[in-house]
């Protein structure tokens, strides 16, 4: 009980600092929800590498920046008296008991596999929602190879899906053959879309989430590329004097090397 006092006085404490720098700092007062949107996704994936990390010291800063834009959001809105934390809160406590019916209610859930309870999760936010389409709701500015997994993971769970990997694997070849054979750039743009949602199906085919192996093959590129230009130092050369052929040759010995 002390513990939940303590955590209570120091969040009332972060409240009314926020409240406090809007009043008294001209910068902070100045914001407005949409000046600061972008803080909110940079400090969001600053938390999510964190977290691949397993920095802890990374994820107790990360989180804080986290949580400080919802309490700084929600005090631009109740600066203009739409609403305010508190109301966020127990928005926050009302869905969370709605959506756990087998913890708060009389409801029997432990016969029910895994893929049950996210069904049963899915159903109920349907209902809350009022949603006509089971693609709604997944948000437009999520990135997009994120966004086309979960879009496609959705058709699946009611049976729009590929049998197998194989077949994905053909649709992957067909859609390269199309923008192969596409003729104007507004059909290789409209091919290339095609093309990256197969590979998208591909992954998840595989059970692997696209975003992460991208993200690993980016990490990948790097390194190799930071070897190139650590052999261009040691040989006291431009990158653009070194020529391709022998930038493919250093690279090639970076991923002998395990990097």
């Amino acid at each position: 009980m002390e513990e939940c006092r303590e955590e209570g006085k120091n969040f009332q404490e972060l409240v009314d600092l926020v409240e406090r720098l809007r009043r008294e700092c001209p910068w902070d007062r100045e914001q407005t929800n949409l000046s600061i949107k972008d803080n909110l996704i940079e400090e969001a994936y600053e938390l999510l590498e964190a977290i691949e990390k397993d920095d802890r010291e990374g994820m107790v800063e990360e989180l804080g920046d986290l949580l400080l834009q919802v309490v700084f959001h929600s005090q631009i809105k109740k600066d203009k008296g739409q609403f305010d934390i508190n109301t966020v809160i127990r928005n926050l406590i009302q869905k969370l008991i709605r959506r756990h019916p087998h913890v708060f209610e009389n409801v029997d859930y432990q016969a029910l596999e895994g893929e049950d309870h996210l069904k049963k999760w899915e159903a109920i936010k349907q209902k809350e929602k009022k949603r006509r389409s089971i693609l709604e709701g997944i948000p437009d500015r999520m990135p997009a190879l994120m966004r086309a997994y979960k879009v496609q993971k959705r058709m699946a769970k009611v049976g729009f899906d590929w049998e197998n990997p194989q077949q994905v694997l053909e649709k992957v070849e067909e859609e390269l053959e199309e923008v192969k054979n596409a003729k104007t750039e507004e059909e290789l743009k409209h091919e290339i879309g095609d093309l990256l949602i197969a590979v998208v199906n591909l992954a998840r085919a595989y059970g692997i989430n696209p975003e992460d192996a991208l993200h690993r093959s980016i990490d990948r590129s790097i390194r190799r590329f930071q070897y190139i230009e650590e052999k261009a130092r040691e040989e006291k050369k431009d990158l653009k004097e070194m020529g391709l052929d022998v930038m493919e040759q250093y690279w090639q010995e970076a991923k002998s090397k395990g990097l």
